[in-house]
């Protein structure tokens, strides 16, 4: 009898913790141009620029990425130091996805996702870039290679944008 009781104990907190769903980074019920808005008004009281990330859940690659920018120390600082980072949810189904908010971006969903957007503080956009850069050379090596993500970020903040600027 106690070797059931341990039995159905131990299925108990295996159906638990089995049963948490783990958190996903994409929004799916997102109002897009209203988190840009907000996006917007928080990089300018930050004096920050905007990563955005376009990209959703069903997307390996994108949540490859997040989980890469947000575990990597010295990535997550950057990001957090000198960006808004907003993650912009692209529905699967492609009927219900934002064309007008794509061409208003100059349509970086041409490169696939995830595909990334600097965005200034007025919300102009300065660069788009295909994660296809941020790969490993090799593809035996599947994933981002952080010192090219940092690079990438480097490249666009503010006081890089600014400095960058001032030279001309």
């Amino acid at each position: 009898m106690k070797r059931f009781v341990l039995f159905i104990i131990c299925l108990l907190i295996a159906g638990v913790s089995f049963s948490q769903e783990k958190k996903l980074p994409y929004n799916e019920n997102q109002n897009l141009r209203a988190d840009l808005e907000k996006a917007i008004s928080r990089a300018q009281k930050e004096n920050k620029n905007i990563l955005v990330q376009f990209g959703g859940n069903w997307c390996p690659w994108c949540l490859r990425f997040h989980a890469l920018v947000t575990s990597v120390p010295r990535l997550d600082s950057l990001i957090t130091s000198s960006y808004v980072y907003l993650m912009l949810n692209v529905p699967k189904d492609r009927t219900k996805r934002d064309y007008g908010l794509f061409k208003h971006f100059e349509n970086p969903d041409r490169f696939g996702f995830p595909v990334f957007v600097i965005l200034d503080q007025k919300g102009i956009r300065l660069n788009t870039q295909d994660s296809d850069a941020f790969e490993y050379p090799n593809p035996k090596v599947p994933g981002y290679d952080t010192a090219k993500v940092t690079r990438f970020l480097s490249m666009w903040t503010v006081k890089a944008v600014t400095a960058s600027s001032q030279k001309k």
